[in-house]
């Protein structure tokens, strides 16, 4: 045997040979695929539905199993240093006008609601961002770990200028 005889013997097709292949619509074979899918659920259902419970645990499986191992941002805190400046700033907003709440009693905080009182006057309760304070000491909350409290005493000029107050140690900067 010769390499001339051993040619691919689609190279000694005609054009006209080549494409005289029927080509499957893609509505008909849908069509065909649909009526063999309900033609195997009257004969045999088991099969049938069992088929339909295996990709739909397959995809459950799937969605459970993907994903990353990325770690959700959690705020880094930062050594607190008794009797060191900081500035007042929360990174809960982005209003420049946003003022910090400083209250008498650390945790109290969390129950405060000034919604229906009017006390942003006076009393140096709500700080502006930006103000200077000196940290005098801080504390963990009984409840939560994570959450620290910091005294501190006001050292920006005006009215509230040493005075001392508690914040939580988050809006510190």
């Amino acid at each position: 045997m010769s390499i001339d005889d051993n040619t691919n013997e689609s190279e000694n097709l005609t054009p006209a040979e080549e494409t005289s292949q029927p080509a499957i619509e893609t509505p008909v074979a849908a069509g065909n695929m649909i009526s063999k899918l309900l033609e195997l659920k009257e004969s045999n259902p088991k099969v049938f539905f069992g088929g339909i419970g295996g990709v739909a645990l397959l995809l459950v499986v799937l969605m459970m199993s993907g994903g990353s191992d990325n770690k959700l941002p959690v705020h880094q805190t930062k050594p607190m240093v008794v009797g060191q400046s900081y500035v007042l700033k929360s990174p809960n907003t982005y209003d420049p006008n946003a003022t910090i709440r400083l209250v008498a009693v650390p945790g109290s905080m969390a129950a405060y609601d000034d919604s229906e009182e009017n006390d942003r006057e006076g009393a140096c309760k709500h700080m502006p961002q930006g103000t200077t304070v000196k940290l005098a000491q801080s504390m963990n909350d009984s409840t939560d770990k994570n959450l620290v409290w910091a005294e501190v005493e006001i050292t920006a000029a005006g009215e509230c200028q040493g005075k001392k107050a508690w914040t939580s140690a988050i809006n510190l900067q």
